[in-house]
């Protein structure tokens, strides 16, 4: 099959997989999603929802993070990796957010990837998830799963990858999509522990069929010492 029947034949397993796939980011508002994004960079979604239960019940507006010294935001989120460049990023996102916009995110992919700690996937997070414009994020999990599945080369950007998806998948499926991913990288087509061997998409990864080998091999080996 070529490689728009390959990938619809992936879509239709991952909607069997997690058919309730969603942004397990908790927030309430396209400005919580911006800062839970933003602080989940190089941190998981459940440390992060951890520390905004308590962040977003304290800080409401962007006016309210500016309200406070930087080193008390600090201690906030102190347990967020990288969290003393990220609450810099956040007083300097919200005073934008406030100078530029009247206190409301930025409803353009343009002009969130302008806030400070906004990257692209961070847009795309929020333009998918807050304002309903489709989109593929693509984070460590969607990256992986994309090149062991051979739709992106090892070497491809996140960019690039992003680009093939957009070229590969419906519009209309993007953002599912972008979710569905993230749950079977991160429950099933683990980095360092894939569940190869209960995997319905094993023969389409090279990798997935190496490991399988691998592990054959090496339980051959393990009898045959035995004896």
């Amino acid at each position: 099959m070529n490689a728009k029947q390959k990938m619809r034949h992936v879509l239709d397993v991952l909607a069997q997989m997690f058919p309730d796939a969603h942004c397990e980011l908790n927030h309430s508002n396209p400005f919580e999603l911006t800062i839970a994004v933003l602080l989940s960079a190089q941190c998981t979604d459940e440390t992060v929802n951890k520390v905004t239960v308590n962040l977003f019940q304290k800080y409401k507006t962007p006016a309210d993070y500016l309200s406070v010294p930087l080193e008390e935001l600090e201690n906030d989120i102190r347990r967020i990796g990288l969290f003393r460049s990220k609450a810099a990023n956040i007083q300097k996102l919200c005073r934008i957010v406030i100078d530029k916009y009247d206190g409301e995110v930025p409803n353009t992919h343009e002009g969130l990837v302008e806030l400070p700690g906004v990257g692209r996937k961070t847009a795309n997070v929020v333009m998918s998830n807050a304002f309903g414009v489709p989109a593929i994020a693509v984070d460590t999990h969607v990256e992986r799963v994309s090149k062991r599945l051979s739709f992106a080369k090892p070497d491809d950007t996140v960019l690039v990858v992003e680009q093939k998806l957009m070229k590969l998948v419906p519009r209309e499926e993007w953002t599912i999509t972008h979710h569905r991913l993230i749950f079977f990288g991160r429950y099933h087509c683990k980095a360092q522990s894939p569940q190869c061997h209960i995997c319905p998409l094993i023969d389409l990864c090279k990798e997935g069929q190496k490991r399988m080998k691998a592990a054959e091999a090496s339980k051959v080996k393990r009898k045959t010492t035995k004896k």
